[in-house]
């Protein structure tokens, strides 16, 4: 049985910091051209539901990348801080922002079908398509 807790992180100069409180300890990971152009390689996140807290607020700027999200990041540093579900208000924060004792496993992959030929990654994962993600959450 995992024990979740709390993770903490923070940005690269140190203005803002981030409580996060994980569902589970899967990390997923997104091929679409946006967060490939934002991340500069597949984005690996951890899904932390709405349990998100930030010290430094007024550091964060977000960008509305699509009708159903937002980017938020340091306006300091750049540091990429969440991917924020619009509806839900769901937090989805990259894993490598927040400090771990390594036992995040990787579990799923989306937009698979975007996914460049040049790296792959070794785990067995639950792969959807852009369209098969959509039709999942329509």
């Amino acid at each position: 049985m995992e024990t979740l807790s709390e993770h903490k992180g923070r940005c690269v100069c140190g203005a803002v910091s981030i409580t996060a409180r994980p569902e589970s300890l899967n990390v997923d990971v997104c091929h679409c051209s946006t967060c490939r152009q934002w991340s500069g390689g597949p984005l690996m996140v951890a899904s932390c539901g709405t349990r998100v807290d930030f010290e430094g607020e007024e550091r964060i700027s977000t960008f509305a990348s699509s009708e159903w999200a937002q980017r938020g990041f340091c306006s300091g540093c750049g540091t990429h801080l969440f991917f924020r579900l619009n509806a839900s208000g769901q937090y989805l924060v990259p894993v490598g922002l927040l400090q771990s004792d390594g036992a995040w496993r990787l579990k799923s992959q989306v937009f698979i079908d975007q996914k460049p030929a040049f790296y792959s990654f070794c785990e067995r994962t639950h792969d959807l398509t852009g369209e098969e993600l959509f039709a999942k959450h329509a």
